[in-house]
């Protein structure tokens, strides 16, 4: 499932409990993530998910469930 391979990426990539981490956490605001955090994450995610995130697109992504989205979009 997604949703699951995208919160263990968060988790190790912020060093932030699994328990904390729910599909309508923000990025930035509850997760903590700067932008240093963002760019490793987004290619953490394109690695391990096997999709490319347009750069253009990067600004979208505020939201865990935003992530698993765009992840499924481009799966589609």
């Amino acid at each position: 499932m997604i949703l699951e391979k995208v919160i263990g990426i968060l988790e190790e990539e912020l060093d932030v409990e699994r328990d904390e981490i729910k599909p309508e956490s923000k990025l930035k605001a509850d997760l903590g993530a700067d932008s240093l955090d963002l760019f490793e994450l987004i290619s953490t995610i394109e690695d391990e998910c096997d999709v490319t995130i347009e750069e253009e697109d990067y600004g979208k992504l505020i939201t865990v469930q935003d992530i698993v989205d765009y992840i499924e979009n481009k799966k589609n």
